[in-house]
């Protein structure tokens, strides 16, 4: 299977890759992708899994799928099947089974006593808070704990085992890594590798009461399946030369190597699974799938497309410097996919009344679905008396340069006839309600010398069109970087217009559209039938996915 990030762009892993293969080092590539099933996976996640996947496609290797579940308290099957729907929608697949760490647990166990037959593992009673006293700081080394220095490796291998046992309470004592207090590698100061927790597992249910730490787990997981390029985000930098020292440290015949690379943030949104989790407890979104949302879940129900998503992957790129993506560069990648793909009609948001004076033998066209694509088809846009127009592309005063509807002006009805406003209908409080207006009936399809009509406008027949909720998508916060100031809290910056609830129009050849379809709704914007709440042939809701131009980028100028 080739890759779906064509062409193909070079980057420091790439080099890397290509030099291990050329030497002789490795004669396949092996990566993985291993999130915790603690959460859906977001933005950040995805270009995550669109460089070991791809990796793994271009250079015809594979790719595991391998979940780092060692916090039971956090995780669930929901989390877990998510992910997996997420990675096949980008358009992956892992090889072989979904892999766990879960599946190791006996295996990481027997490395620890492995460690602890060595000299490199002690059982600590030290509590939490006094362990962080004697961890030190970046200039003052730690201090050797009583345990580390008084244990004998009998002691600890019967310690372990009791804690194994369940004959010791939570959080009463921990395992660590004997390496060296002083280091200046703060990682390496006798880390924690197990720690008691009595809580039921999603896979091993109440077989275990200690858990591995995620550092000691995640390299012998690689080892033991072969990994060949373990990448990671920049923040597992400093913890690299932990992860070297547990493999150099036990049997273990693979030692993979780790690199890493700079993570994904997206502007006007965060990316912490943790605050992100605050957002769906808290009501302040409608679930993780919520279209707001920076979820690979959310943006698909948006109407993201897994190419566009695989597209501003590849545009981002890999690299060590930091990557903070303006809301402009994705909807641009998302914009450019939808561009050729999807059939055009049109859609009436906030619907202002027109009645047609002279309508008597208007005529009904036929429209194509996409002017460049005739393979798409047509469909009828039937004419009436009666037809809603954007009550926006009306006004009584135009401002200067306005090209669409005033009284007095005319406008070309898309697909259809050139029209007149002559008069203005408002009700008791002055607001505009209906425009009687005149079409010219020889202008339907062309435009005759000698005649101007610089505006052109999207309308419905009121007697065809269907009603439908559409909700209008805005960014989720007011600021770049929603989380950048510790000292204030980020639900301070929520958007309360970041989601506008319109009952509009569309037209009848949407009726039967499923769950996801995307159209283009001429001068409105992409939008997508909703996976969730649209109901062919009775109730439609169409999202908003993007604008037809970078508003983002207007609004910042």
């Amino acid at each position: 299977m080739s890759s779906p990030l064509q062409p193909v762009v070079s980057n420091f892993i790439r080099s890397i890759i290509d030099a291990d293969l050329a030497s002789g080092k490795h004669s396949n590539i092996v990566t993985r992708f291993p999130p915790e099933p603690n959460g859906y996976l977001h933005v950040g996640h995805a270009k995550s899994i669109c460089l070991n996947f791809g990796l793994a496609q271009d250079y015809k290797g594979k790719c595991n799928l391998r979940f780092d579940d060692t916090n039971p308290e956090k995780e669930s099957e929901e989390y877990a099947l998510s992910i997996q729907d997420d990675v096949r929608w980008l358009g992956f697949q892992w090889d072989g089974e979904v892999r766990w760490a879960s599946d190791y647990f006996d295996a990481l166990y027997n490395f620890a006593v492995e460690l602890i037959n060595k000299g490199l593992a002690y059982v600590d009673t030290l509590t939490a808070d006094q362990m962080r006293g004697y961890r030190g700081t970046l200039t003052q080394a730690g201090i050797n704990s009583r345990c580390r220095e008084e244990n004998s490796v009998e002691e600890n291998l019967r310690e372990f085992q009791n804690m194994r046992d369940g004959k010791y309470e939570d959080g009463s004592m921990v395992l660590r890594a004997k390496i060296d207090m002083a280091s200046p590698n703060i990682n390496l100061r006798d880390p924690v590798i197990y720690r008691i927790r009595r809580a039921h597992h999603i896979r091993t249910g109440d077989a275990w009461c200690i858990y591995p730490m995620y550092d000691y787990t995640h390299c012998i997981s690689d080892a033991l399946e072969g990994i060949t390029h373990s990448l990671c985000t920049l923040e597992f930098e400093d913890h690299r030369p932990l992860y070297d020292w547990v493999l150099d440290n036990i049997t273990i015949p693979c030692h993979p190597r780790q690199y890493e690379f700079s993570r994904l943030e997206l502007h006007y949104t965060i990316t912490s699974k943790r605050k992100l989790l605050q957002l769906v407890n808290e009501k302040h979104v409608n679930g993780w799938d919520d279209p707001r949302m920076p979820t690979i879940s959310g943006m698909r129900r948006r109407g993201y497309t897994p190419e566009g998503i695989r597209e501003l992957a590849k545009r981002i790129g890999v690299s060590k410097s930091d990557n903070i993506v303006d809301m402009a560069v994705m909807e641009s990648a998302i914009r450019d996919d939808l561009e050729d793909k999807v059939a055009r009609v049109m859609a009436v948001v906030n619907p202002l009344k027109v009645t047609i004076t002279n309508a008597d033998g208007a005529q009904t066209r036929e429209a194509d679905f996409h002017p460049s694509h005739p393979e798409f088809g047509k469909r009828r846009v039937p004419f009436s008396k009666e037809l809603f127009i954007e009550t926006d592309d009306f006004a009584e005063v135009p401002p200067s340069g306005w090209k669409r509807l005033t009284i007095g002006g005319e406008v070309r009805l898309r697909h259809s006839y050139v029209m007149r406003c002559d008069e203005v209908m408002k009700d008791a409080k002055g607001k505009v309600v209906e425009l009687l207006c005149s079409i010219d009936h020889d202008t339907l399809g062309r435009n005759p010398q000698g005649r101007k009509v610089k505006g052109v406008i999207h309308w419905l027949s009121c007697a065809h069109a269907l009603p439908a909720e559409i909700r209008l998508y805005d960014r989720l916060f007011t600021v770049p970087e929603p989380d950048a100031d510790k000292e204030v809290d980020f639900f301070t910056y929520l958007n309360p217009a970041s989601l506008t609830l319109a009952q509009g129009w569309v037209e009848a050849c949407v009726m039967d559209a499923a769950p996801e379809t995307r159209f283009q709704f001429e001068r409105l914007g992409y939008f997508c039938a909703d996976r969730r709440d649209h109901r062919p042939g009775s109730k439609l809701v169409f999202n908003r996915t993007v604008t037809l131009k970078d508003s983002w980028l207007k609004e910042m100028r």
